[in-house]
């Protein structure tokens, strides 16, 4: 099952896979490949 994320920039949607990247302190970042629009320090349930 893959799930679908939806750019807030640019409204493109990408699978999550492609867009997260987790880092080792608990961040999240997260990166459209669409339109380069980029989010860091996304709140988890972790942390």
């Amino acid at each position: 099952m893959t799930i679908a994320v939806t750019c807030p920039e640019c409204q493109q949607q990408e699978s999550l896979e492609n867009v997260l990247t987790a880092q080792s302190n608990q961040n999240v970042i997260y990166t459209c490949p669409h339109c380069g629009y980029n989010e860091r320090n996304i709140e988890t349930s972790k942390g």
